[in-house]
C-alpha cells in the first residue's frame, strides 16, 4: 500500500510540474506580447484613444483570465492531495 501511495503522488507531482512548467511558458510568451502590444499603441498615432482603451481592456481580460485558471488548477491539485492524504490514512 505504501508503495502505491508513493507512486500515485510521483503522478500527481509529475503532472503539476508538467502544468506549471507549460503554464509559465505561456505566461512569458503571453507577458511579452503584452509589450509588443504596448510598444504598437503607443506609436500607432492612428488609432483613437478609445480603440486603445479597448485593447488595454481586452489586454487585462486575458491576464486576468490566465491568474484565474491558474488558481483554479492549484486549488483542484491542492484538493487531489488533500483526498489523497484523506484516504491513505484510512
Amino acid at each position: 500500500m505504501e508503495q502505491q501511495k508513493k507512486m500515485v503522488k510521483q503522478v500527481i507531482d509529475f503532472q503539476k510540474t508538467a502544468f506549471d512548467n507549460s503554464f509559465n511558458v505561456i505566461t512569458l510568451a503571453q507577458e511579452q506580447m503584452e509589450k509588443v502590444v504596448d510598444i504598437h499603441l503607443s506609436q500607432a498615432m492612428w488609432l483613437p484613444e478609445d480603440g486603445k482603451k479597448v485593447i488595454n481592456q481586452w489586454v487585462d481580460t486575458c491576464r486576468e483570465g490566465r491568474e484565474n485558471f491558474k488558481k483554479a488548477v492549484d486549488n483542484n491539485y491542492q484538493k487531489v492531495e488533500d483526498f489523497l492524504a484523506g484516504a491513505y490514512k484510512e
